[in-house]
């Protein structure tokens, strides 16, 4: 394991930790966690930035805001917009957008001027031409996003939808299904966007090594299985307020 990923930040979150020796001198007003190649971002009086495993800032930028990297890329924001770094603390181009997240999967959603979200790809290019009133991230080779009908569905690396099915409300993919809300509730579905079993629930965890805990619309707590059969009940339904 590398050095990096055995830190942690501390109680103070004020600088980070190997075992329960302080890594460095330096203290900060807040630190995130550190991530691949050794890079984690910080805040001080002058700004936020990131660091590397001795303290030192990356570069002399400051910016407003600073996150972690993420496949070799860190959302900042400025006073210019927000955008991404590579791990030598250039751009990784020169456009700017009103928010940024973090890649997956190579992708990574953006929000434009216009209020308007989509994915670029690691080269900071658009992944596709359509735009969307809401863009999640990638997982498991699919995104999520809301039509500009409010309506949520799937879609792959090249923009296209998965199965073309819409839902009132959308999960990312976990081990191959995604949490759905349709007009009746809550369910999970699979790639082809198909319910796996005819309940609808108020709502649902993802599934979690074959089980997945659910509540019902009378308030009870269960678990059910991949083909929504009770596993066991971990709460009664819930007296009805007179």
């Amino acid at each position: 394991m590398s050095t990096w990923a055995r830190t942690r930040v501390s109680p103070e979150r004020t600088h980070h930790l190997l075992g329960e020796m302080p890594l460095y001198a330096s203290r900060f007003i807040d630190v995130l966690s550190f991530h691949e190649p050794g890079l984690a971002a910080v805040r001080d009086t002058s700004g936020a930035f990131h660091i590397d495993m001795r303290g030192n800032a990356l570069t002399s930028r400051r910016f407003t805001r600073t996150f972690g990297f993420y496949e070799g890329l860190a959302a900042v924001m400025g006073v210019e917009g927000a955008f991404h770094l590579r791990t030598d603390g250039q751009d990784l181009t020169a456009r700017r957008f009103a928010w940024c997240g973090n890649f997956q999967d190579g992708r990574c959603t953006v929000r434009a001027e216009d209020g308007r979200y989509f994915h670029i790809d690691a080269q900071g290019e658009p992944a596709y031409g359509e735009r969307y009133a809401y863009a999640g991230d990638f997982r498991e080779g699919f995104a999520m996003v809301q039509d500009a009908t409010g309506l949520h569905l799937h879609i792959d690396r090249q923009g296209c939808p998965l199965s073309g099915l819409r839902f009132l409300d959308l999960d990312v993919f976990h081990k191959g299904f995604a949490r759905a809300r349709d007009a009746c509730g809550w369910h999970h579905i699979d790639t082809m966007g198909l319910p796996l079993y005819p309940q609808r629930f108020a709502t649902v965890e993802p599934f979690y090594n074959g089980q997945a805990r659910v509540e019902t619309r009378d308030g009870a707590l269960q678990v059910i299985d991949e083909r929504g059969l009770l596993m066991r009940e971990l709460r009664a339904r819930l007296p009805e307020v007179p």
